[in-house]
């Protein structure tokens, strides 16, 4: 009996000692890239008028950082707009998986946003579908960084994917 619990407390040290050198896994390094986004920024944007609403003007705040462990950046929103004003929490990341960035959003209107987003030279492109009604729908963002402190962005909409709706555009200013 003595033989089996020196057995049993050796395996215990062995098995702390095998997790106390195990380091965790580290962040993409495409996940770097993000880090244009870290800080406060001020969005003005105008909305089309169509199928989302009678258009108008948007104003947004927006706070990001990265989230301990840098894996994911997390932002706060607060935006005023045509079609009501409100809160949202977005959280963007990199899978290594699907080799994609991702965009998930959720607001006080109660919508869910899940996007995929690439990255070419200085414009990040985000595309999700989205179901309005009985119709789904995809959209497309697209920012192109025009400074390390500003950028221009649009919102397209479309049924096929072929035939794209700009829903609404504007500019971002870093604070």
């Amino acid at each position: 009996m003595k033989k089996v619990g020196m057995i049993l407390a050796a395996c215990v040290v062995l098995a702390s000692a095998a997790a106390a050198q195990t380091q965790p896994p580290k962040p993409a390094p495409e996940l770097k890239k993000l880090d244009v986004f870290v800080g406060s920024w001020t969005l003005d944007g105008n909305m089309k008028p169509g199928m989302m609403g009678p258009g108008g003007s948007m104003a947004e705040t927006e706070k990001c950082e990265w989230m301990d462990g840098g894996y994911y950046l997390v932002c706060h929103s607060d935006y005023k707009s045509s079609m009501g004003n409100g809160v949202g929490l977005s959280v963007m990341g990199y899978s290594t998986d699907d080799k994609a960035y991702t965009y998930r959003e959720f607001n006080s209107f109660g919508e869910f946003d899940d996007s995929r987003g690439t990255i070419e030279g200085d414009t990040w492109t985000w595309t999700n579908e989205e179901k309005m009604g009985n119709m789904t729908m995809k959209g497309r963002f697209t920012i192109k960084m025009t400074s390390a402190t500003s950028y221009n962005f649009m919102f397209d909409m479309s049924q096929d994917g072929t035939k794209w709706s700009n829903v609404m555009d504007g500019k971002a200013t870093k604070k």
